[in-house]
């Protein structure tokens, strides 16, 4: 039987550097440890976490942002290709975008990126390379991750769980607090000149 589909609270931050918080993260035993190169998809009329990852079109909704700036994110599409245009017509929706004609029945991963994303003036494609350290801290999942946007490096931290309020708990104990909340989007964006 599937896992039902539950939004998770996420408080993210990027820069090049965080000793102490990653010294206190690393003296737990890391639980995991994920290598991946995805393909994020960025709208200039909507700020949803849109990506390709193993071969799936995967799609974030932010649902609420809370007192202490947690952000409460839900999976809305996991979508394989070839895509077909049901998917797409939503896809669009979540770009805010008006939909382009689709030429074909359904489209192949490149087709998909040459023909209807890349074109517009609205899409950017930026390639995202991740090496993702994951730990479980107050059941959070923490992740300290190396990645790279279009080739140019960030550090990023990241404390994730259903319940608010242990998020900002781990994201204090862990000496985070006092760095902003920042997003993949709000953070890609910034890189390639698209805030």
């Amino acid at each position: 039987m599937a896992k039902p589909i539950v939004a998770r609270w996420e408080w993210r931050t990027f820069g090049t550097g965080f000793e102490e918080a990653e010294k206190k993260i690393r003296s737990y035993e890391q639980g995991n440890f994920k290598d991946s190169q995805e393909d994020y998809i960025l709208s200039r009329k909507s700020d949803e976490n849109t990506k390709i990852r193993d071969d799936l079109m995967d799609i974030k909704a932010l649902q609420n942002v809370n007192e202490n700036k947690l952000e409460q994110w839900l999976p809305v599409m996991k979508e394989g290709f070839p895509i077909g245009h049901e998917a797409l017509k939503k896809l669009f929706g979540i770009f805010k975008l008006s939909e382009p004609a689709f030429e074909r029945a359904e489209y192949t991963y490149d087709q998909f990126l040459d023909e209807l994303i890349r074109p517009s003036e609205d899409l950017r494609v930026v390639d995202v390379v991740k090496k993702r350290y994951i730990y479980v801290i107050n059941n959070c999942v923490v992740e300290i991750a190396e990645t790279t946007f279009d080739g140019v490096a960030f550090k990023t931290i990241c404390v994730e769980h259903e319940d608010p309020e242990n998020v900002y708990k781990t994201v204090v104990e862990l000496g985070l607090k006092d760095y902003p909340n920042i997003n993949y989007i709000q953070a890609m964006k910034k890189s390639v000149g698209m805030a």
